[in-house]
């Protein structure tokens, strides 16, 4: 007998999400806050997450602790799990969203801006799954898996019109990563899947003019911008019963961007 009060519930559920403070971590933080998880939202500049944090709370009555850290290296991985540890003996939902973007032509693209965006946007997403696997193990069962969110990118599925050739690279691996960990984590009780949003605004992905809003819109066939709902929802419905025998998927979306 199918319980749909429990097909998509998260409530009780504890979750990590990265990049927090702004955009789409923060969307998302939002969307599992208002359905029951007890969030920890993760961001570096601390008073600009107790900001978000605080807003998040009023919004939505739920439980969101702010957790600063720093993702970008594994030492700042290895404190933010250690302090994490300290209030929580498992992790059910981990959403590795922290990220940057370097854009340049191609004669002048920078090694630092490469490796930057390598090292967040790729290399901190295994790193921290990895070190958080006993907390996620800790709680994980066949009924109820533990559920790693990696966000990915519209730019990983088709070739945009700016020159942000490390960003797309780092978020095709992500994808490719998340297939290969998600393999080797299934019969552990532990599902991986990535998400790849269009054009959600965002500090990243400002709409600075109303002809900029023009053109984007002209590449989605829905015919607008993405809007909180629609990664929250997806989300949620990851880390939920429903998606429990999901993983090792690549999720677009983005209005039909990459059709």
């Amino acid at each position: 007998m199918i319980d749909p009060a429990q097909m998509f519930s998260i409530n009780g559920r504890v979750a990590l999400v990265t990049g927090a403070s702004s955009g789409i971590g923060r969307m998302i933080a939002t969307g599992l806050a208002a359905c029951g998880a007890r969030v920890y939202a993760c961001a570096r500049t601390a008073a600009r997450l107790e900001e978000a944090v605080a807003e998040i709370r009023q919004e939505t009555s739920g439980d969101v602790i702010a957790l600063p850290g720093d993702v970008s290296t594994v030492a700042g991985i290895e404190a933010l799990v250690a302090e994490l540890s300290n209030h929580e003996k498992q992790v059910d939902i981990l959403v590795n969203n922290a990220g940057t973007i370097c854009e340049a032509p191609i004669d002048e693209y920078p090694e630092d801006g490469w490796d930057s965006v390598l090292s967040l946007n790729l290399k901190s997403c295994f790193f921290l799954t990895q070190k958080l696997l006993p907390l996620m193990r800790a709680g994980a069962t066949g009924e109820r898996p533990s559920t790693v969110i990696n966000i990915g990118s519209v730019g990983a599925l088709r070739i945009g019109p700016k020159e942000t050739y490390a960003y797309a690279a780092a978020k095709a691996g992500l994808h490719h990563l998340s297939k290969s960990m998600a393999k080797r984590l299934a019969p552990e009780n532990i599902t991986i899947n990535s998400i790849a949003p269009g054009f959600f605004p965002s500090d990243m992905t400002q709409i600075t003019s109303d002809e900029m809003h023009d053109m984007l819109i002209q590449m989605v066939p829905r015919r607008r911008v993405g809007q909180p709902l629609d990664l929250a929802g997806l989300a949620v419905f990851l880390a939920s019963p429903a998606a429990s025998y999901m993983t090792g998927t690549v999720i677009p979306v983005e209005g039909g961007m990459s059709l």
